[in-house]
């Protein structure tokens, strides 16, 4: 789904906290982005000091009653860190909401989602806005350790929520992929965010060739509007920009072997 309306703004921290070790969860306030942002897309932030370029972080969850946006991220330099210490009362620039997000088919009746890691961030928002439409939601969270395994109130108590570790200390272990045959057959939609090697490996199962499947990429941005070409896959459609035309594409759509990871 594509949002044009783009909007800049002052937003006010509302909380910001460590809910894993080294991911935060940080709700704003900004209403003219709740208003119109849809499941998958993500905001540039600006993050002070020396950080001159914004950083990209998807909508976790989004209360339009309220005007409340959440973001989920993980603290891995200078910028993220910038965020990792502002507290409530504090501001800071948001643009967005931007990209294309994903899309919930009015025929599908079970969705499936995905989450390799943080790529559980923009399944929070689509799983939902999945459940008010009256869809039934399966999420499959995969992580490398417990550790790394968002919290259950931090995940919609509707959705069937299952886990995978990779050192078995939660859950069914091993990868994602490893148990994804069991959930397979009632699925109508699969959607998938998570490590470029995750979704590649998914784009080689042979189960998924006649079923809708949708994957977020998760890749470096520069300026977040298509302009700069940093981000920028080979797909059936030509080249394409990941900030711009996706973050979403349909997993055929993407040439594989030529992705980076």
């Amino acid at each position: 789904m594509t949002n044009t309306q783009l909007n800049q703004l002052s937003a006010g921290v509302i909380e910001n906290e460590e809910v894993m070790p080294g991911i935060c969860l940080m709700w704003l306030e900004a209403p003219e982005i709740a208003a119109v942002a849809s499941p998958g897309q993500f905001v540039m932030l600006s993050c002070g000091g020396e950080n001159l370029l914004r950083r990209p972080i998807s909508i976790y969850q989004c209360l339009r009653e309220t005007g409340l946006i959440a973001l989920m991220y993980a603290v891995v330099g200078s910028g993220t860190n910038w965020l990792s210490k502002l507290q409530t009362g504090d501001s800071l620039s948001v643009l967005g909401p931007l990209g294309n997000g994903f899309r919930i088919s009015e025929q599908s009746r079970h969705l499936l989602l995905l989450g390799g890691g943080l790529g559980i961030a923009p399944l929070r928002f689509l799983a939902d806005e999945a459940l008010k439409q009256g869809k039934q939601v399966s999420l499959i969270q995969g992580a490398k350790t417990e550790l790394q395994v968002c919290p259950a109130h931090l995940l919609p108590e509707e959705a069937s929520c299952h886990i995978t570790t990779e050192n078995g200390a939660m859950g069914r272990k091993g990868l994602i992929t490893r148990h994804l045959a069991e959930f397979l057959a009632d699925a109508d939609q699969i959607i998938a965010c998570g490590p470029m090697p995750m979704l590649k490996a998914l784009s080689k199962e042979s189960g998924l060739t006649q079923k809708d499947v949708q994957v977020s990429l998760e890749v470096r941005m520069a300026c977040g509007l298509g302009i700069c070409y940093g981000c920028a896959v080979k797909t059936t459609k030509g080249m394409k920009t990941v900030c711009h035309d996706g973050p979403v594409f349909d997993i055929q759509d993407i040439y594989w072997d030529e992705v980076k990871i």
